[in-house]
C-alpha cells in the first residue's frame, strides 16, 4: 500500500494527506516551504540537456507548502463510519468487545427521535448486538453505560482517524504533539 504524504501549512498546521503525485506537482512548482520525516519515494524525471543528469525528487513524508491557496486547515471534520470506528479504537463502546469495521455500527447514544444529532459527541461505535439491544432507547432506560464517552477530535486527531491504517510512524509522531487528552491510544 503506497504511503501518503502529510501536507502541512506554513505554520505546521496540518491540511490534508497527498499522494506522492499530488506532492510531486507541489514540489515542481515551487511550493514547498520545509520538510520533515524518512524519505517515502524517489522520483526520477527527465535528462538535462547540459549535463546529462536525470533530475529526480526525493519526497519525505510530511511537508510544509505554501502558495495556490490559502493553506487554512478545515475547523469542521466531517463525521463517517470509519473514522468514528478508527476514534473508538474498533470497540463497541458499551461490550467493550474489539470488532472488525464491517461488524460496527454507529449508535446515537441520545436516540435521533428524541433529537438526537449525528455529531461526534452524541455517536459512539457499537457491535450489532449491543445496537439492536438499545434499539431506540435511552441507556440510562436500559441501565447500559458507556466505556468511553465521545468526543469531537482535533484536527491532528481527525487527520490520524482519517489514514489510521497507513500513518507512518514518523506522521503518527508529529500529529500526536498536538492530540487532546481525549485522544484514546489505539
Amino acid at each position: 500500500m503506497e504511503p501518503q504524504i502529510l501536507r502541512l501549512n506554513i505554520a505546521g498546521l496540518p491540511l490534508e494527506w497527498l499522494h506522492w503525485q499530488e506532492a510531486v506537482g507541489l514540489f515542481a512548482r515551487g511550493l514547498v516551504v520545509w520538510t520533515l520525516g524518512e524519505n517515502v519515494r524517489t522520483v526520477k524525471g527527465g535528462y538535462s540537456r547540459i549535463d546529462c543528469r536525470q533530475s529526480r525528487i526525493e519526497l519525505p513524508s510530511i511537508l510544509a507548502s505554501d502558495g495556490e491557496r490559502v493553506a487554512r486547515p478545515r475547523t469542521i471534520y466531517p463525521l463517517s463510519n470509519r473514522t468514528l470506528f478508527a476514534r473508538d479504537g474498533y470497540l463497541c463502546i458499551y461490550c467493550g468487545k474489539q470488532h472488525g469495521q464491517s461488524e460496527l455500527t454507529r449508535d446515537h447514544i441520545v436516540p435521533k427521535s428524541y433529537g438526537g444529532l449525528d455529531v461526534w459527541e452524541n455517536v459512539v461505535a457499537a457491535c450489532r448486538r449491543c445496537n439492536q439491544f438499545k434499539g431506540d432507547r435511552s441507556i440510562e432506560s436500559l441501565g447500559m453505560e458507556l466505556l468511553a464517552l465521545p468526543y469531537r477530535p482535533n484536527l491532528a486527531e481527525y487527520m490520524a482517524l482519517q489514514n489510521d491504517r497507513r500513518i507512518l510512524s514518523d506522521q503518527m509522531e508529529f500529529l500526536s504533539g498536538q492530540f487532546s487528552k481525549n485522544y484514546r491510544t489505539l
